[in-house]
């Protein structure tokens, strides 16, 4: 099998050339991201991820997590102290306020870390990215003596956070939640109910799991605006800091599922013995709206997840084709001895299929990642608003197109090993497994697509969706007016794709009041139009960038030449699927809705 390998100089160059690395470095607070700093930080990332994550990935898919009698989890070994390992070096606390021990840094430096993490071993990652989740709820809507409480030990690391949205009968449906939370009295609540598909609700690793809980309390209305949001602790924490008696809420199951086996998905049981003890954050009933704090951060690193898989996808695919001997290469000599299957021209058509959907994807993560920094912290007001527009648009495109692309590349990984990708003893099978579940999380596809084009579009009459559009018709401009050939191409298929762009997003906003139902039959290829665009938009400004450097004599040539070459490919044979996605927008959701319920 082959070993994972941070992509550091892609990794770079998307930080410093598109997402601003510099300017974002600039804003209050964040004066640590230094050019020395970073650069170290993504070394040191990346021999974690090779020497210690990589390595029990394959390992903790067979073993798996265990489901034990008296509610306890054994997870995979290795697993534990690996965990250990990664809080000892200051991972989880990443970009967490110092106050509470975090080191502050901007979430664009912790992009390309935890895609790391993705790719080398994403069902260990699945634990502290959704403690990163819980510390932004409490941290933004909690109460001081909840932050007091929580935070340090969350943020080091020593404690474990969860999100508990999904019931037996609700799962992303949360107006029919019932778990109940009544008041005690003394500013407590007890908590009854079940919730189930609770990724690491139970494990190993740490001394305390600290569930954040949708509830509601018996006053509450019917339907969303009914939902509280409650701190629940496995273990209740005394007045000095201290653990306390076990809380009433336990683990009665794990799953059994098609990937990441070794992510304990928990059923867990609240208030069987007399109430879960909770703790209220914010006001009642506005739980939903907190949760969403915390979703919309897991959303954004879910769409990073299919970003890491389709990396280490594709460099399993590469040093398979490098190895495997297989036939004559078209064009070869019948004398000639057989070539590596990766002189065939349909595997390099894979392989570039995967390089530059990976490269694209990082680019948009990355570069959203950045909005997201300047929302929170450029001193303009303005400036503010308009990052915050920006990264909104795009989280439902880096979380719904990344997945889906994420789930074809690992998926193309396996028709590049042949028979052998079938056989789990490669590899690259559970790739496509552990992937299959990261379209699902923190809301479908489908929902993401219906964020896109409501809230997202059709909400503001598709201000926000034509301004990008105009941004991206810049870069294409500048490529078509390039002497460089390959540039040029890249301009005329841009410019088209945006011609389509422009067109849905004006059926979009007619449609969405007039008929609902057929822009809601349209909104996943609404979607995935967008999410091609914009890494088309991401791969042409990269072209740009190298061709000058390459012009200039400047920079390492073969990364420019490779650079401008997966871009040209990825405007000449994957863009125009675009073309095809916005006749499918406004033409095809007559027919999805056509047929009787009881045909199908």
């Amino acid at each position: 099998m082959s070993t994972y390998r941070a992509p550091l100089a892609d990794m770079r160059f998307v930080l410093n050339e598109l997402a601003g690395l510099s300017q974002v470095a600039s804003l209050p607070g964040f004066g640590d991201a230094t050019p020395d700093t970073v650069a170290a930080i993504l070394d040191e990332a990346g021999k974690f991820a090779t020497d210690v994550l990589d390595p029990l990935n394959a390992s903790g898919d067979r073993e798996g997590s265990t489901w034990l009698e008296g509610d306890r989890v054994r997870t995979p070994a290795g697993f534990k102290a690996a965990y250990e390992q990664f809080c000892a070096n200051g991972w989880n606390g990443l970009t967490k306020d110092p106050h509470y021990g975090g080191q502050g840094l901007p979430q664009l430096v912790a992009c390309p870390v935890e895609e790391m993490w993705h790719s080398a071993n994403l069902a260990f990652d699945l634990c502290p990215l959704l403690t990163q989740g819980a510390i932004e709820a409490i941290g933004l809507r909690g109460s001081q003596a909840l932050k007091d409480t929580y935070l340090p030990n969350m943020v080091s690391g020593k404690w474990t956070g969860t999100m508990n949205l999904t019931e037996p009968q609700a799962g992303s449906d949360l107006a029919a939640v019932r778990t109940r939370a009544v008041p005690q009295g003394d500013g407590t609540y007890r908590l009854f109910g079940q919730k189930i598909f609770i990724t690491f609700g139970e494990h190993d690793y740490t001394e305390n799991i600290i569930h954040l809980v949708l509830a509601r309390t018996p006053d509450a209305p019917e339907g969303v605006k009914g939902i509280s949001l409650f701190v629940v602790p496995k273990f209740l924490v005394n007045a000095d800091g201290s653990i306390g008696a076990r809380n009433d809420v336990r683990c009665v199951s794990i799953e059994h599922k098609l990937g990441i086996h070794a992510s304990p998905t928990c059923v867990l049981a609240y208030g069987d013995h007399g109430g879960a003890i909770g703790y209220l954050v914010g006001e009642e009933n506005r739980g939903l709206e907190y949760m969403f704090i915390m979703m919309n951060l897991a959303r954004f690193s879910v769409g990073l997840e299919g970003v890491g898989i389709a990396e280490r996808a594709y460099q399993r695919a590469v040093a398979y084709a490098r190895e495997r001997v297989q036939g004559r290469a078209v064009g070869v000599g019948p004398n000639d001895p057989p070539n590596t299957i990766i002189a065939h021209p349909d595997v390099r058509r894979m392989l570039m299929t995967m390089r530059a959907y990976t490269e694209a994807m990082r680019a948009v993560a990355y570069v959203t990642a950045a909005a997201l920094d300047n929302a929170r912290g450029n001193a303009d007001a303005a400036a503010r608003a308009k990052a915050q527009a920006f990264a909104d648009f795009m989280i439902p495109i880096v979380k719904g197109w990344s997945t889906e692309t994420g789930q074809e590349v690992a998926s193309l990984g396996i028709q590049v090993h042949g028979g052998m990708g079938f056989i789990e003893e490669t590899g690259a099978a559970q790739h496509l497994r552990d992937a299959r579940i990261i379209t699902i999380y923190e809301g479908t596809t489908g929902i993401q697509a219906n964020d896109l084009i409501g809230r997202k579009t059709a909400r503001d009459g598709g201000a926000v969706a034509r301004a990008i559009a105009g941004e991206i018709d810049k870069v294409a401009g500048k490529l078509a007016g390039r002497s460089e050939p390959a540039l040029r191409a890249m301009g005329t298929q841009l410019t088209a794709t945006m011609v389509a762009v422009k067109a849905s997003i004006d059926w979009m906003v007619r449609t969405y009041g007039a008929d609902p139902r057929q822009a809601h039959a349209g909104a996943v290829a609404y979607l995935k139009m967008w999410g091609l665009a914009v890494g088309g938009w991401q791969m042409g400004r990269a072209a740009l960038v190298v061709a000058d450097e390459l012009a200039a004599g400047k920079g390492d040539a073969a990364f420019q030449r490779a650079k401008i070459t997966t871009a040209r490919f990825y405007a000449e044979s994957l863009l125009p699927q675009a073309l095809a996605f916005a006749h499918s927008i406004e033409h095809g959701g007559e027919s999805a809705l056509a047929l009787a319920d009881e045909a199908f």
